[in-house]
């Protein structure tokens, strides 16, 4: 069985976010699946999808400034900056990250490890609602 759900996620300020619970509140025939994939998709080149810690909140803050270390804004030698100085900035981020997660199903829950959830990186000051293609597939029950 396939099903295929968009999903926005609300608007949030750059950083780190878990958003495992939206995700899993926007697909309750998850439940249905005994055994499958769930393939994530942003819709988004400023904005990053990726699984790590679920439990302290200081991973999250640890990335933000590991990642604004690594790809700083306000360099002056960036040419796209249509959008502000934390544009192409936050396309590299993304590029880096990546735009999807493919995760397995099994008996009706995500196989995710005890202590991982699925983040959203805003990549942006102000990133503004953002848009996650969500494809089940799988055996039901």
């Amino acid at each position: 069985m396939w099903q295929q759900t968009l999903i926005t996620l609300g608007a949030r300020p750059r950083g780190f976010h878990l958003v495992t619970d939206e995700v899993l509140a926007a697909l309750p025939s998850l439940a249905s699946y005994r055994l499958g994939l769930l393939h994530l998709w942003l819709q988004h080149t400023s904005a990053s999808l990726t699984v790590n810690e679920n439990a302290d909140t200081a991973v999250r803050r640890d990335f933000e400034r590991v990642f604004q270390r690594l790809v700083p804004e306000g360099r002056g030698d960036y040419e796209h900056d249509d959008e502000g100085p934390d544009d192409l900035p936050a396309h590299i981020k993304g590029s880096l990250l990546g735009f999807e997660l493919n995760l397995p199903i099994t008996e009706g829950r995500l196989a995710l490890g005890t202590w991982q959830g699925i983040y959203l990186g805003e990549h942006r000051l102000r990133g503004g609602a953002r848009r996650v293609m969500a494809t089940l597939q799988g055996e039901v029950y």
